[in-house]
């Protein structure tokens, strides 16, 4: 019997996808880490703003324009409050990808001389250091390396123990007077271990480094206030969180949006145009170039309004017996070798990647389908990882709000027969 505050079954209910059958078998859906599923409350909120409000924001003066850009401004105010910020410290993106290459790029203009004497300060010099985390996504570890390669910087990266968590000690040797930049995950794609960010923060701030904090991973699990945290910037994509794709947000303390020269440009992002200059909104604007992904904000802002109608510590309770019952699960079976497997004290989401021995990620993830389980199988844009882990592809389950704990065990009795399938217990 479920002894968790949350109706899951009521949850469920809210989410059309999950009445899907693969072949005979009900689908058990445990790629979240992928992507998410959309309630209705989502699905519905961008339908409605579509059939009923659909137009340019902050370009018009009729009243279609003027509803989607009240509509379009209250989903900003509701996604920062979502991670506990302010709305002009935030800025929609596409995603957490681009909201990561924003910044890259901005410090390579403030490097190349635009944005005057206040930008001035993000200039990074040849010789200057750029550390990241061997358990990064490739989205917070090759904006850098392109950064550095324009700049004459210097990439660093602080290793992971074999228990998945960071070399703490090697980041104080690492993070020194020629840093300037300290990227690194909330919480590993791969291994579902929450960094002590606080920490990290710490170790970036006392050298005069700014701290970039991939979120990705924690916004849809772990309740958020970026700005307690103290990182400079913080990314975080929408379709990891329950809403649509093509939407992201990327967190910025105020006064370094508002000294960050932008990145792309075009309409929309300026007060004054010349034939030999432009002049700039402030932020969150000026880094809002071009057409913007309104219902798709719309849309994020009706997800973060479900989370917070769940209750983000009783979804991350929740999530902490689901990994628990999944990684001792994992566990019990032979030929299974879970990464990371850190103490029970370390703090995770519900998400575990695994290999199995002597069968492809990729043969286990079909074996799965064809059960209804659907897993992530690769490298998980984590390819550095998953060679410090001697291998090149995983299985990675993860869980979310809908997800039961007959699903987890649908999940390891699946898991269970993939040796003897292929032959590999002999």
């Amino acid at each position: 019997m479920d002894a968790s505050p949350l109706d899951v079954n009521a949850v469920r209910a809210d989410f059309p996808i999950l009445d899907t059958r693969i072949g005979d078998a009900p689908l058990v859906y445990l790629d979240s880490g992928a992507t998410s599923q959309k309630p209705r409350a989502v699905l519905d909120a961008e339908r409605r703003f579509l059939e009923t409000a659909n137009s340019a924001v902050h370009r018009g003066a009729h009243t279609l324009a003027a509803e989607a850009t009240e509509l379009f401004e209250d989903a900003r105010t509701a996604v920062a409050s979502f991670v506990g910020a302010d709305e002009e410290t935030l800025v929609w993106t596409s995603g957490a990808t681009a909201a990561l290459n924003l910044v890259a790029y901005s410090i390579g203009n403030a490097t190349a001389g635009r944005g005057g004497a206040a930008a001035s300060a993000f200039a990074i010099r040849p010789g200057d250091e750029i550390v990241f985390t061997e358990s990064d996504h490739h989205a917070n570890l090759i904006p850098w390396q392109e950064l550095a390669a324009r700049t004459g910087a210097v990439t660093r990266a602080i290793p992971v123990h074999d228990d998945g968590t960071l070399d703490l000690a090697a980041a104080a040797e690492i993070i020194g007077e020629r840093t300037r930049i300290v990227a690194f995950p909330h919480v590993s794609n791969v291994l579902g271990i929450v960094n002590p960010v606080a920490e990290l923060t710490a170790l970036a701030h006392e050298v005069g480094a700014l701290a970039v904090l991939d979120a990705c991973q924690s916004a849809p699990h772990l309740p958020l206030d970026l700005p307690a945290t103290g990182v400079d910037f913080a990314a975080f994509s929408g379709h990891k969180m329950l809403g649509p794709y093509g939407i992201g947000g990327l967190y910025g303390r105020a006064e370094l949006l508002d000294a960050l020269p932008p990145f792309l440009t075009g309409g929309s992002m300026v007060t004054t145009v010349t034939l030999e200059k432009a002049d700039f909104l402030p932020a969150p604007h000026k880094f809002e170039a071009g057409t913007q992904p309104v219902s798709q904000a719309v849309a994020l802002a009706a997800a973060v309004r479900y989370l917070d109608g769940l209750g983000m510590d009783v979804l991350h309770a929740r999530e902490r017996e689901l990994e628990k019952r999944m990684r001792d699960g994992l566990r019990q079976l032979p030929g299974i070798r879970l990464l990371g497997d850190a103490p029970a004290g370390v703090e995770r989401v519900a998400l575990a990647s695994f290999d199995v021995d002597g069968v492809h990620a990729h043969d286990v993830g079909q074996f799965l389908d064809s059960r209804g389980v659907a897993v992530r199988v690769g490298h998980h844009c984590a390819q550095p990882l998953h060679r410090r882990f001697g291998i090149t592809a995983s299985v990675r389950a993860s869980a979310s709000v809908f997800t039961t704990e007959d699903e987890i065990d649908t999940f390891l009795d699946a898991v269970s027969g993939v040796r003897s399938f292929f032959g590999a217990d002999a």
